[in-house]
């Protein structure tokens, strides 16, 4: 029997289908599409104003006090606990969301929910440490497209139960309950892994050799994940004289691993093309979340949900299937991304902030929710090409630690807004006005990144001309 369980744990197929099983039903999440609703309906009774400026706030806040901590607690204790306490975190955040009411309550269910947040990166990096590099690619596919499909489902599910079966908001929630206590029970079945990508990769790196360099070339959604067989850090690497003498052992691990990290990301970000497409990713990637936290308060303030039909999660259905496929679209496009990468992320960041723009200046519910289905399919195309061209030359450990530290960034921005835009304590602005506010601020973003994309041309046709009159003189 033992030996049969150890089989089953050792295996790639185990593992992987556990943490699909676990993604599935994680991110089943029906009532997702109609918190605002919920929340300002007769259930909760809470205002526009105080969903908008004092309770979703929260989540952005303790996301960014959460991120680094857990980061590096997820990669220390290997991914399985912080996969348990996503599990715990999710449920206490609904059952809050179900039985609590007031402001104060629901604020604690935000800080729960920015827990839940800042754990998914053990989800991604989980099975990289379970399964062997051969199936990388493999393993990635499955649990990036689990959570599509489940995204997918779980918005068509909740809009026919809320249209067709007149199903109240609360019940919605208990589905989404249910589905978050099965993905809970499946964490339980996941096997403890060995390794992690920084705190224990000396004892991965002892079982066999390692590569000289491993490359982040599983594709343009590659999540954080782990190289089973990577070479171990630059300080277990770099020849004996070049340490001082007992360096690794007078120092604490922890303290060595972050002063490693801080080396790299020095490296990493020395690279001009790097910094470019990392900026872009953090300015872009804050306005997102910030539009996505927020969408489903203007379409109440648009179609109010009390007096009109709601189809959010219609919409979100049919923006999940947009993003998927125009992330699809990039691995077909032949471009010269050096040439004209900062040329494409200028011009759809524009468009970003025309559908923005338009979603501020409309009454029109439905132009509102094509304006969203434009926005989020222009971000995911672009975070697509972003992601590909910062992975496809790093390490696997550098590229989650660029991706870490670029999302940190993102967080940090969008801290910034929440405060000034959106926070009572700040401006405190009405739903309609924060989005011209987001419409300017993807304007910024367009035009940073069109000068650039200018400058670049210009440049490399003036050096063309230079090459060519200096091969026509000789």
């Amino acid at each position: 029997m033992d030996c049969c369980k150890e089989a089953s744990s050792s295996s790639w197929i185990y593992p992987t289908v556990i943490l699909c099983a676990n993604g599935f039903f994680a991110t089943m999440r029906p009532s997702e599409a109609f918190l605002t609703p919920y929340l300002t309906g007769p259930d909760k009774n809470l205002t526009i104003e105080e969903v908008t400026n004092k309770i979703f706030p929260v989540w952005t806040y303790s996301y960014l006090v959460l991120l680094f901590p857990v980061f590096l607690i997820t990669d220390y204790v290997r991914y399985k606990p912080v996969i348990i306490l996503q599990g715990i975190s999710f449920l206490t955040t609904w059952l809050l969301l179900l039985f609590a009411r007031g402001v104060v309550p629901m604020q604690l269910m935000e800080f729960c929910y920015g827990l839940v947040t800042a754990t998914e990166v053990a989800y991604y990096a989980y099975i990289y440490s379970v399964v062997s590099t051969e199936h990388y690619q493999r393993v990635t596919g499955y649990c990036r497209s689990i959570t599509l499909v489940a995204a997918t489902v779980a918005a068509v599910l909740g809009q026919l139960l809320v249209s067709l079966a007149h199903v109240s908001y609360f019940y919605l929630n208990a589905i989404t309950l249910a589905s978050l206590a099965l993905a809970f029970a499946c964490s339980l079945f996941l096997p403890m892994p060995q390794k992690s990508m920084f705190f224990h990769r000396k004892e991965a790196a002892d079982n066999g050799p390692a590569p000289h360099r491993a490359r982040a070339t599983l594709g343009p959604q590659e999540p954080r994940g782990h190289r089973e067989d990577t070479e171990p850090p630059s300080e277990d690497t770099t020849p004996r004289h070049e340490q001082p003498p007992g360096w690794s052992q007078s120092r604490p691990r922890a303290l060595r691993v972050l002063v490693q990290l801080s080396k790299d990301l020095r490296e990493c970000y020395s690279s001009r093309k790097l910094l470019y497409w990392s900026l872009w990713w953090a300015l872009a990637t804050a306005g997102f979340n910030q539009v996505v936290n927020y969408i489903q308060v203007l379409w109440d303030f648009r179609a109010p949900s009390h007096s009109a039909a709601v189809y959010n999660g219609a919409v979100e259905a049919i923006a999940t299937f947009l993003g998927s496929a125009t992330s699809m679209a990039v691995g077909y496009i032949k471009l010269n991304w050096d040439f004209s990468g900062e040329l494409v992320l200028g011009i759809f960041s524009a468009m970003d902030a025309g559908s923005l723009f338009l979603m501020h200046f409309t009454t029109n519910i439905w132009a509102c929710y094509a304006g969203y289905l434009v926005f989020k399919a222009c971000y995911m195309f672009l975070i697509t090409i972003a992601t590909f061209q910062i992975a496809v030359n790093l390490s696997m450990e550098r590229y989650a630690l660029m991706f870490g530290f670029n999302n940190f960034v993102a967080l940090v921005i969008q801290t910034i807004l929440t405060v000034v835009v959106v926070d009572s304590i700040g401006l405190g602005l009405d739903i309609s006005t924060q989005f011209l506010i987001y419409g300017s601020y993807f304007t910024v973003i367009a035009g940073i990144f069109l000068i650039r994309s200018i400058y670049t041309i210009t440049s490399t046709k003036r050096r063309t001309t230079s090459v060519a009159g200096a091969s026509t003189d000789h």
